[in-house]
């Protein structure tokens, strides 16, 4: 009975041991590239001019940052994406939620349709409606402002933050709502006292979406936004890459700092974010 005891501890150390093993390779794959960006970041340009990035710079400078807060553009591209994505997360955040009260609450004509609908303008590439928009930002004199570009990154993610409230709201029990409108609270009362309290940790992790889509969109910000007052992060990082030369110093630096919102962000709302996406997928 021993034998078999040691030789089940034995096992069992050995999973344990595998899934550490596992453990490290994942996270080293996952936060590898950002150690190599922050200490890239921190090379003297003469050092990468010569010998490339490494591990470990043989001299530790900030003149990169120095240099990229104080004679580039970096600051305006980080307002403007800043000013982007707080427009695009609260619009399409109230267009998701009427939507996904609408499907998952209330029957009407063309509600399977519709429900297709939105699946299918989440799967259209970008690219196939560049010139459309580009026209109608035009029309409406949109066209390389930042509120225009606001617009088609709220737009374009609406479809996958409604399916992704509509499955939190399925998870909600109706007998809530019933037992308000039982104590009087007219339908408008339901949805602002009952269902979007409830509806929070799902409206979190759909806002979390829609942010970092906002915040790295490439496409739309290259060809709508042209001059420097108007252009984003990604774009204005883009900048760096030269025919003949590529400033990786600033390149890195700037990514570096380029991530800090996005972290302190998910930091904030970290739990309301994996409630959110766990409860939006029992259903979605």
């Amino acid at each position: 009975m021993s034998a078999v005891s040691a030789r089940l501890t034995g096992l069992a150390a050995a999973r344990r041991t595998g899934l550490y093993v596992l453990l490290t390779v994942w996270i080293v794959t996952i936060l590898g590239p950002y150690v190599v960006m922050f200490l890239t970041s921190l090379t003297p340009s003469s050092q990468l001019a010569s010998a490339g990035a490494s591990l470990w710079p043989s001299e530790i400078s900030t003149a990169a940052y120095s240099e990229l807060l104080g004679s580039t553009p970096f600051l305006t591209y980080l307002r403007n994406s800043l000013v982007v994505a707080a427009v695009a997360v609260p619009l399409a955040l109230v267009c998701a939620s009427g939507a996904a009260i609408a499907l998952s609450r209330f029957e009407f004509v063309g509600r399977q349709v519709f429900m297709v609908a939105v699946l299918v303008a989440q799967l259209l590439p970008a690219v196939l409606l560049v010139i459309s928009l580009q026209g109608q930002l035009r029309v409406f004199n949109l066209l390389d402002n930042v509120l225009g570009l606001a617009l088609v990154h709220a737009a374009f993610a609406t479809p996958f933050a409604t399916w992704l409230l509509k499955g939190f709201l399925d998870s909600i029990p109706r007998e809530l709502e019933e037992s308000g409108r039982i104590d009087g609270a007219s339908s408008w009362q339901v949805v602002r006292m009952i269902i979007v309290p409830l509806l929070a940790p799902g409206m979190v992790a759909a806002g979390t979406y829609i942010f970092i889509l906002s915040w790295n969109e490439f496409l739309y910000a290259l060809t709508f936004m042209q001059s420097t007052s108007t252009r984003t992060l990604p774009i204005g990082l883009h900048l760096f890459i030269g025919e003949y030369q590529i400033r990786w110093d600033l390149l890195t630096a700037g990514g570096v700092l380029a991530v800090l919102p996005v972290v302190a962000g998910f930091l904030v709302v970290q739990k309301r974010l994996v409630a959110g996406l766990a409860a939006g997928a029992v259903k979605g």
